[in-house]
């Protein structure tokens, strides 16, 4: 690792342009966890389900993971060769189409690969050519995954999140964002926020308010940057979701009783917290007059 830090460090446009291309390419292969992972999930679930009521099928179910089947075209199956799988690029080149039945291709495809490449950007600019990077990095990419499954089917998954979280304490061993007793305060206290907040509000009006994946999640940054930073990660979620709910009121027309899902909103605001966390809290305790 060392020897690799050293090599980038001495050729700092290809440690940037490596790390471009590796979020487009990491990018296009989020797109497919995005989409199936929770239809692996339900599969699983429901596989559970049948086999707890003793009504399991005997005849083995098709193959359905992240690899299998290819990628193809919702609408006629074509599978997708590999030049028709270059991030962003072929979905130019196609002009948006699948080249055998001429259906749009949706817009999100290059949008995720693209934002997931800009984001690893950032993280590369911000850490330069450390260890913290890779890391980052890694969280980065899942943060992207967490964000989209949860628009999508207001689920976190435990696949995620709960790696996370272990690796997040396993890092603090070598103080890689924060050392080992402010990992494990966090993550403990992370949970037990929105539990605490859960119960509360559930109590008071009888709702659920947010599900257990976004007590998963906080937990997960606390154990990554520490508990310091959680008051930041709450503050900013907060602040992001009423700006975010507040403009879907009142400019697309949202029903104020339809839920929206917390976890995009945690998901921002602990990158921000990783990214900036310490000048933000620096600039909030000058504004203040704390400091």
């Amino acid at each position: 690792m060392a020897s690799v830090v050293t090599f980038f460090s001495q050729f700092p446009v290809l440690f940037v342009v490596t790390v471009g291309l590796l979020g487009l390419i990491v990018g296009s292969f989020l797109n497919v966890v995005i989409a199936r992972l929770p239809v692996i999930l339900e599969k699983r679930w429901r596989r559970e389900c049948l086999d707890f009521l003793g009504q399991a099928g005997e005849e083995p179910e098709e193959r359905f993971d992240l690899a299998w089947p290819p990628s193809h075209c919702p609408h006629c199956r074509h599978q997708i060769g590999p030049w028709e799988n270059i991030p962003v690029l072929s979905w130019f080149m196609l002009r948006g189409h699948c080249r055998h039945c001429g259906q749009k291709i949706s817009l999100r495809y290059p949008v995720v690969e693209t934002v997931t490449a800009a984001l690893s950007l950032a993280v590369a600019w911000r850490f330069g050519v450390t260890i913290e990077t890779l890391w980052a990095l890694v969280l980065t990419w899942n943060l992207v995954a967490l964000t989209l499954i949860d628009i999508d089917h207001q689920l976190l998954p435990d696949a995620i999140t709960l790696p996370l979280l272990w690796l997040g304490l396993l890092l603090s061993l070598f103080d890689v964002f924060t050392d080992s007793a402010s990992a494990i305060v966090g993550a403990a206290s992370g949970y037990m926020i929105l539990w605490s907040v859960f119960h509360l509000f559930r109590l008071v009006t009888g709702k659920e308010g947010m599900g257990y994946g976004d007590f998963k999640l906080l937990a997960l940054f606390g154990a990554w940057f520490g508990w310091q930073k959680l008051p930041l990660v709450i503050l900013l979620s907060s602040l992001v979701g009423a700006l975010l709910g507040l403009f879907m009121i009142l400019f697309r027309g949202r029903d104020r009783n339809i839920p929206i899902p917390f976890g995009p909103y945690l998901a921002v605001a602990g990158w921000l917290a990783m990214m900036w966390g310490d000048e933000i809290n620096a600039w909030y305790l000058h504004l203040s007059g704390l400091n």
